[in-house]
């Protein structure tokens, strides 16, 4: 069986992370996706609307997401490809060339998913917090 893995925070879940997941998914047999705790976002500097139980919840009822698992740091995956016989490292191609995922070829493969651009989930949280302005706004 190929396994593959992915990580990120999925939050504001867009069609590009669904893209995303089917094209993971597409690699091999098993999909294990990575989802950043919020202790790991705090380290990172990132704030979710959703917490990372929610976003977990979100991630396990998508149909090609076998298992979840919490990430809570960047070093935990050379450990993660060894604990669950990993076979690639699939990330969105925003993070190609990035050393965090390029070192993890003396372990596994590591292979990129198309980004359209049409998708983005920085514009999906800006017309969100729109949105709850305007909403503010109007009461």
């Amino acid at each position: 069986m190929k396994k593959v893995i992915t990580y990120g925070t999925y939050d504001l879940i867009t069609a590009g992370h669904i893209e995303h997941l089917r094209d993971a998914k597409a690699m091999g047999d098993y999909l294990i996706v990575g989802v950043s705790t919020d202790e790991f976002n705090a380290i990172k500097h990132k704030k979710s609307y959703l917490s990372y139980e929610e976003r977990k919840f979100v991630m396990e009822s998508i149909k090609y997401v076998d298992e979840v698992i919490p990430e809570t740091h960047w070093e935990q995956k050379p450990d993660d490809i060894k604990k669950y016989g990993i076979s690639i490292v699939a990330m969105g191609s925003d993070w190609e060339g990035d050393p965090k995922f390029e070192g993890l070829r003396e372990y596994c493969d590591v292979k990129y998913t198309y980004r359209s651009g049409k998708y983005s989930s920085t514009d999906f949280r800006k017309h969100v917090e729109e949105y709850v302005k305007d909403e503010k706004e109007d009461k």
